[in-house]
């Protein structure tokens, strides 16, 4: 299929000018008395000197300049150009029409209660003129009109899409008719003012869908408002909070939402209740709470010097000093510092968890405390130190038993001063599978499966109502026994060992 290449607008403009401009350049003026010639007409040029070729044909009258006076003759001034092919009359442009003002105008659409704008790839509008009376095809009143912006730019500015039924103001580039553009938007009884008196306080920017922007200038009661309707409603509240009856609800900031919510930030999050008035400081001013965490740095030096003079092994304060110094400080790594002068208080009717592949380090200055309602458990697979430096230390079951079990190893229990064991209502039993000792100041008694053994440097004295002697006895008391799987387990979290051999 062949196509047809038509000539362009442009083109057709180009060779009207040229042909214009040739007009003016090869030209004939003539003077005379005849009152029969007219604009059109054709004159033969002969005699005087040699004719151009160019006129050979004879001239076209093109325009006429007529004079009378009664002191003078009748005289005709005519104009002319060669009758020829190659010359086409065209004469001077009129001075086009001037479109003063604007004339008001309505967006249109090809779609019926069409909910979003009806633009082109170029984001221009079509619009139906309210003096128009024709009948036209609805969405093609007219053809693609731009729209002015107050602010524009290559593939950016600022572009709120006009719905159909939008009044408009349409004016003309210099006045041009053949050149209209939508110069403003305008609100009519159809399409109310969101800003009137009832609310002259306020400059709001909201979409159709009801994406608002809300800037309130109230004196005293200034407030910003961000929200959407997706998912129920999310805002973000600046300033003085307000309900829909304009009814104060609070003050500083809300982001809030109906649906899920995230905070996320590369380099960092740094949250701080530490007050920064008018934002004199820097963004990343955590100064309190570097502080606050060297205190409690310092803190943990001290009590772990207490450790080493127990000979208990010491804190691992090198890992938080570093991690202070190299991550917390300036948000040199992608961490969470949180800081709050009166304090922070987390809370849930659910589920709370703190996890690290590394440390957790818990430092208070004052009291730690930890309650449960139903069960606590500290579990680890190396080691468990519990320290206390100066007022002692509690265990106690208000019911149930207190087991203490070494499963793979011995179990001490050393005092300084006096050691108690005491049953109120029960008794105390002593066993071991091999041996029993008990000593003191050289005097001892031992006990094993063969024999029992008393001695002594001193004076052995026994006090009693009476003294039995009576056959060999043996008293067989069941030992708690450590399943073969579970003490390999042990055995091999004592190593640090991952794997469990199985014979």
């Amino acid at each position: 299929m062949t196509s047809i290449r038509r000539p362009s607008p442009g083109r057709f403009y180009a060779r009207i000018r040229h042909e214009r401009y040739l007009n003016g350049q090869t030209r004939a003026q003539g003077i005379t008395s005849c009152p029969t010639l007219s604009p059109g007409q054709v004159l033969k040029v002969t005699g005087g000197y040699e004719v151009a070729d160019v006129f050979a044909h004879g001239v076209v009258i093109t325009a006429m300049r007529t004079y009378a006076r009664r002191d003078k003759d009748f005289a005709v001034d005519f104009d002319g150009i060669p009758d020829s092919t190659d010359f086409s009359f065209r004469p001077e442009p009129g001075s086009r029409p001037v479109m003063a003002g604007t004339l008001p105008a309505r967006v249109t659409s090809t779609t019926e209660n069409d909910t979003y704008g009806h633009i082109d790839k170029d984001g221009r509008y079509r619009v139906s003129m309210l003096f128009d009376r024709d009948c036209w095809e609805t969405g093609f009143e007219s053809l693609w009109v731009r729209q002015s912006r107050p602010y524009a730019g290559d593939t950016y500015g600022l572009h709120l899409p006009l719905l159909a039924g939008t009044e408009v103001a349409i004016g003309f580039e210099d006045g041009n008719p053949d050149r209209p553009y939508i110069s403003g938007v305008l609100h009519d009884s159809a399409h109310g003012d969101h800003v009137t008196i009832q609310n002259y306080k306020r400059n709001v920017l909201r979409t159709p869908a009801n994406n608002k922007i809300r800037l309130d200038d109230e004196r005293g009661k200034e407030h910003i408002k961000v929200s959407t309707e997706y998912g129920g409603k999310s805002q973000l509240n600046l300033g003085h909070l307000v309900d829909a009856e304009k009814q104060q609800r609070g003050e500083g900031f809300e982001l809030r939402t109906d649906s899920w919510g995230a905070i996320r930030a590369q380099k960092g999050i740094f949250i701080s209740a530490d007050g920064q008035t008018k934002a004199q400081g820097q963004v990343l001013d955590m100064a309190a709470v570097k502080r606050q965490l060297s205190d409690a740095l310092s803190l943990a030096e001290s009590l772990s010097s207490l450790l080493e003079t127990a000979n208990i092994d010491s804190l691992d304060n090198d890992t938080q000093q570093s991690f202070l110094q190299q991550s917390v400080d300036a948000l040199q790594q992608p961490v969470i510092v949180a800081g709050a002068p009166a304090g922070i208080a987390l809370s849930t009717p659910q589920h709370i968890q703190f996890s690290a592949n590394q440390n957790q380090i818990l430092t208070a200055g004052g009291n730690t405390e930890i309650s449960a309602l139903k069960r606590i458990a500290l579990v680890a697979k190396k080691m468990v130190v519990v320290f206390a430096h100066e007022m002692g230390m509690k265990l106690v079951a208000a019911a149930g038993k207190i087991e203490m079990h070494a499963q793979t190893d011995g179990l001490d229990i050393t005092a300084a001063k006096g050691l108690t064991i005491t049953s109120t209502e029960d008794e105390i039993l002593i066993t071991a599978k091999k041996k029993i000792t008990v000593q003191c100041g050289g005097s001892y008694l031992t006990i094993d499966p063969a024999k029992i053994e008393h001695g002594t440097n001193g004076c052995f004295k026994v006090k009693s109502a009476d003294f039995d002697y009576a056959g060999p006895a043996k008293l067989d008391v069941p030992y708690p026994k450590f399943t073969a799987c579970e003490s390999m387990a042990s055995e091999a979290s004592g190593k640090g060992d991952a794997t469990i051999p199985l014979s």
